[in-house]
């Protein structure tokens, strides 16, 4: 008996760990967060990749970052992830950018689970 407790209370820890988190995403964790309506300094992340630019409600957006058009594809992120200033002159958005190709690829490929 003890031991499929113990194999059960392991099968529950397992699966009540909650979802590592990305070390690339720790420049971003200082403003955003990827929990659902939960927006900080920065909007949150939850769901970003595919979803439409200035849309999560209640986040207060810059002028400049409400006039962008379209989603949040993987491309769109990874050149505002670069360089947000350049790639949406007159944002808000504070971080100088990620000049590591795959460091932004590896933290999109992790935003993509942030749903």
């Amino acid at each position: 008996m003890r031991l499929i407790s113990g194999i059960a209370l392991a099968l529950l820890s397992a699966t009540a760990a909650p979802a590592q988190i990305d070390p690339s995403f720790a420049p971003c964790a200082a403003c955003h967060s990827t929990k659902p309506a939960q927006n900080r300094l920065g909007p949150t992340l939850f769901g970003i990749v595919g979803r439409p630019k200035a849309s999560v409600a209640g986040f207060a957006y810059s002028p400049a970052m409400k006039a962008q058009k379209g989603v949040w594809s993987a491309a769109e992120l990874d050149a505002y992830i670069a360089n947000p200033r350049a790639k949406v002159p007159g944002s808000r958005m504070i971080y100088a950018g990620m000049p590591d190709a795959a460091k932004r690829a590896k933290l999109i490929a992790w935003l993509k689970t942030q749903k």
